[in-house]
């Protein structure tokens, strides 16, 4: 049996907009279109019943959007890359369009979990639970206006660890270690590994490292020293999309979750060939022609 689509665009990429058309009828072709919803819309979603298939059109953070805002409905998230990197998505169009029988009518979907990070925010007395929420790539522990260095002190297993003074900190999954992760020096860690990274952003000491530790650690960070500042100051963000300020004496608390997207990706292109095709990871220097 054919799939019903529900198909997400990003319609402030011009990219996308001018292959909505051909998408939309390449899914009609081979299976049925369930509908069109722009990610700025707040339009209610269709019963998980009625749709088979999520497809997303634009980038890895239109993507993102899309997968933090369908979670409740437990459905597979096919990205189509009309952004400049596209790492998460899944397909480049001219591949979407070799599959596209298979994708949308009933041929078999090669899919990868995507394990979530949790993490809870409690305020000085360390009682109820202030904040929570969810992440596929990262939360990133930013230091805001007026941008002076913060201070947070690291806990592990219940373990104190050292207090690090700089930008902030990004506590990243597998997947998320080639987003803010690897831009910050945080090393890349295959999708699969149970593991969590953790990177300072621009530390104050030459010797506080990244380090990635088994995702069944409870990891927690004491906030010492914050900015604060009428509509900014520093703040907890998760994967770009949800935020929420942080203060002094708050303790944040990262853990795994059994939560996971189902991401629908190119059987015949590797994580590695991503990696070295997209990320250009391990490129030699170009060399002066003789």
């Amino acid at each position: 049996m054919s799939r019903s689509v529900l198909v997400f665009i990003n319609r402030t990429k011009p990219d996308a907009l001018g292959v909505l058309d051909e998408v939309l009828a390449l899914i009609a072709e081979y299976g049925r279109v369930a509908g069109v919803i722009d990610l700025t819309d707040s339009t209610s979603l269709p019963a998980a019943d009625d749709v088979d298939l999520l497809l997303v059109l634009g980038g890895d953070g239109s993507l993102l959007s899309v997968a933090h805002r369908t979670r409740a409905l437990g459905l597979p998230v096919l990205g189509v890359n009309v952004g400049r990197v596209g790492f998460m998505s899944g397909f480049e169009l001219d591949r979407l369009r070799e599959c596209a029988a298979q994708i949308f009518g009933d041929g078999l979907l090669t899919t990868r979990r995507l394990p979530m990070l949790g993490v809870e925010v409690r305020g000085a007395d360390q009682t109820d639970v202030r904040f929570s929420a969810i992440a596929f790539n990262e939360f990133v522990i930013t230091a805001g206006p007026p941008f002076r260095m913060i201070s947070l002190a690291l806990t592990i297993d219940g373990e104190p660890g050292p207090a690090v003074s700089g930008d902030g900190m990004i506590v990243s999954s597998p997947m998320g270690s080639t987003a803010y992760n690897v831009s910050a020096g945080g090393p890349i860690v295959a999708p699969g590994a149970n593991a969590f990274v953790m990177t300072p952003i621009a530390a104050h000491s030459l010797s506080f490292r990244p380090i990635v530790v088994p995702d069944d650690c409870v990891i927690e960070l004491q906030i010492e020293h914050v900015n604060s500042e009428q509509g900014g100051g520093t703040t907890l963000v998760a994967d770009g999309q949800i935020s929420h300020r942080i203060h002094a004496g708050d303790r944040i608390r990262y853990f795994s979750t059994e939560q996971f997207v189902e991401l629908v990706v190119d059987p015949d292109v590797s994580y590695w060939r991503t990696l070295m095709g997209k990320m250009h990871w391990a490129v030699a220097p170009k060399q002066r022609e003789r």
